[in-house]
């Protein structure tokens, strides 16, 4: 099992002192039943249509505020849970991307908190969830094409030692560390704040786990909750 132990910068703690996430490290097994992730995808946008949790409103609005105090637009750059809501409010569903991606949306969606899921092996050292200095690179694409860019000096990012993996904490991921059914080593964060009870980000996790052992029966899985009320 290939080891992923994120890093929480004290800058990002002071943002937000309440922070907690799940980091959840995967070592993969043939993906044998991919309809599992679909099914998924399929009961997530009924439940965003029908609501949602009580408490996902307040949690979604806490991240906008969390995206502002360090100078984010999130009307404009929303968190990655916002994004994918605003999506199925709009059209109905989702469309179907890859069974894994599709899966990890889906508890983004169920759950209203974003998730995140990364190839661990294209990692060079451990997650960081830093401040940005506007220095570090960003590898995306545009027009079909490779590109770099930057974050905004205080940007809160996601970076390993080699650039930054996501940007505006979790509103686009790179292309670099980006995950699909055919990696063979997944590293998931799950992020929330005090609007999300500790409760539900632990069955959030678990629904995850779940759905991972009945895609790839004989998946090995660690779990491993990050900040306040961890052991």
């Amino acid at each position: 099992m290939l080891s992923v132990l994120p890093l929480i910068d004290q800058a990002v703690v002071t943002l937000a002192p309440q922070f907690r996430a799940l980091s959840i490290v995967v070592q993969a097994a043939p993906l044998t039943h991919p309809g599992v992730a679909q099914e998924a995808l399929e009961r997530a946008c009924r439940s965003v249509l029908a609501g949602g949790p009580s408490w996902g409103d307040a949690h979604l609005a806490a991240w906008a505020d969390t995206f502002r105090a360090f100078g984010a637009k999130p009307q404009r750059t929303p968190c990655s849970a916002q994004a994918l809501r605003k999506r199925v409010l709009k059209d109905g569903h989702l469309p179907s991307l890859d069974p894994i991606v599709d899966l990890y949306n889906a508890i983004s969606l169920e759950y209203a908190i974003p998730v995140g899921g990364e190839n661990a092996q294209a990692y060079m050292g451990p997650p960081r969830l830093v401040v940005a200095e506007g220095t570090e690179p960003f590898d995306t694409m545009k027009e079909g094409a490779p590109a770099y860019e930057y974050p905004d000096p205080g940007e809160v990012v996601w970076r390993d030692e080699k650039g930054v993996t996501c940007r505006r904490w979790n509103w686009r991921q790179g292309a670099r560390t980006r995950l699909d059914a055919d990696a063979r080593h997944m590293w998931f964060i799950l992020e929330s704040l005090p609007a999300m009870p500790l409760e539900a980000l632990t069955e959030a996790g678990d629904t995850l786990i779940e759905g991972l052992q009945r895609m790839m029966p004989g998946v090995q899985i660690e779990s491993s909750l990050i900040g306040p009320g961890a052991s």
